[in-house]
């Protein structure tokens, strides 16, 4: 009996170690899908969500690749229950949140969902503080594959420990959960975040302007130059299985076409995380072609993982390239000059060394095809002068391969 009690011992902590290891590759490629809270807010309930749902898939969206669909803020009731559990808001959802976790599921798609490290959410919901393994078995019998784990009201605490905690309260339930550290970047969780999570904020919230910042209600978010400059000293960092993260996708949200679709450019370029945020419902033709682009999500889901970086710099242009399999890559030229201009780039007179990715590439010596990702057409190759218009704020951007 005492053998047999050893081997089934023996048998879980193995089942445990396994998990354990798979837990670090939930996300071998960045994380895709979308999250209520850019365009809704709070303003959520289960009719608007599921409707939402049925977009994701009916739009073409599902068929690109993106996965997660998640609930962001504002969720639950204003108080625990008398046992202290969380509990969906009984107005918002009269159905409970199983089902409509279960309607997710049932549609492909996976659930994620929202909390806070600290004793309130940002809305002024629970937070997780002292309830982090209640609440990881309570997401985890709901159904939940993606938790974003936010940084509000945590006076005090010290945030490596803190997400620590409910990293492995997450891990003990046994279910695989995707763990989005929404730190802000504030700690630097680039250095320390890939022992507890696949993904980490980078910078403070994004908001749907591209070069300007605007003030709303007393708040300032961050536009998309903004976070674009802070990314590129932290590349070594990301990877496959750890991302770094520089907040959800603004497209569609009122940023112009061309603005949009340089944001989505340089996101993939980055590796990051692509989590849209705008109303499926009122998808526009040139919003969805902007999202569902499959051969510029390709370069975001690249194998490799490697966050591209800012190469060159000359007249408000910037090159950004990203190393891609096979010795490919993706070159994204953009204009954030404010002015229409035309690319007259000789490719011959430019060497692409990447100490970080241990890149080197030598146009003189080695020839390229020449892909453009958004027009999709083949431009010929690298021995000749590239020459492309690009609006303003807008990009140009192609793959090249050998």
């Amino acid at each position: 009996m005492r053998r047999l009690l050893l081997i089934v011992l023996l048998l879980a902590m193995a089942g445990l170690h396994t998990f354990a290891q798979d837990n670090t590759m939930l996300a071998p490629t960045p994380p895709m899908g979308w999250n209520s809270w850019n365009i809704f807010q709070t303003n959520i309930n289960e009719p608007l969500l599921k409707q939402m749902v049925d977009s994701y898939v009916s739009s073409g969206m599902k068929d690109a690749g993106y996965t997660y669909f998640v609930l962001d803020d504002g969720w639950m009731a204003m108080e625990r229950d008398k046992n202290g559990q969380l509990v969906a808001d009984p107005k918002k959802f009269p159905n409970g949140m199983k089902e409509f976790a279960d309607y997710v599921h049932s549609k492909g798609l996976k659930f994620g969902i929202y909390n806070c490290a600290g004793t309130k959410t940002c809305a002024g919901y629970p937070g997780t503080r002292g309830h982090e393994y209640e609440d990881a078995r309570l997401y985890a019998s709901w159904g939940v594959d993606y938790l974003k784990f936010d940084w509000c009201y945590a006076e005090g605490m010290n945030a490596r420990e803190a997400y620590k905690v409910m990293s492995q309260a997450l891990k003990a339930t046994g279910r695989p959960i995707v763990f989005s550290l929404c730190e802000w970047g504030s700690h630097r969780p680039w250095v320390w975040g890939k022992d507890d999570g696949q993904l980490w904020r980078t910078t403070g919230d994004i908001g749907p302007y591209f070069d300007k910042p605007v003030t709303k209600n007393g708040w300032t978010p961050l536009t998309v130059l903004n976070i674009l400059d802070r990314q590129d000293s932290i590349r070594q960092y990301a990877g496959p299985g750890h991302w770094n993260d520089p907040d959800m996708l603004e497209v569609g949200n009122g940023m112009t076409v061309n603005e949009d679709r340089a944001h989505f450019s340089l996101w993939c370029m980055l590796a990051a995380p692509l989590m849209a945020g705008n109303d499926l419902g009122k998808l526009s033709e040139q919003t969805k072609n902007i999202l569902t682009n499959k051969e510029v999500i390709a370069v975001d889901q690249d194998a490799l993982g490697i966050e591209g970086f800012r190469y060159y710099a000359f007249d408000g242009i910037e090159i950004w390239v990203k190393p891609l399999t096979g010795g490919d890559l993706a070159v994204c030229f953009l204009n954030r000059s404010g002015r229409a201009q035309t690319l007259n780039y000789d490719w011959t007179a430019h060497l692409i060394n990447d100490t970080t990715s241990k890149t080197s590439v030598d146009f003189t010596q080695t020839t390229f095809k020449i892909r453009n990702l958004w027009s999709k057409k083949d431009l010929g190759t690298t021995q000749k002068v590239f020459k492309q218009p690009i609006p303003n704020y807008d990009v140009v951007m192609v793959k090249l391969s050998k």
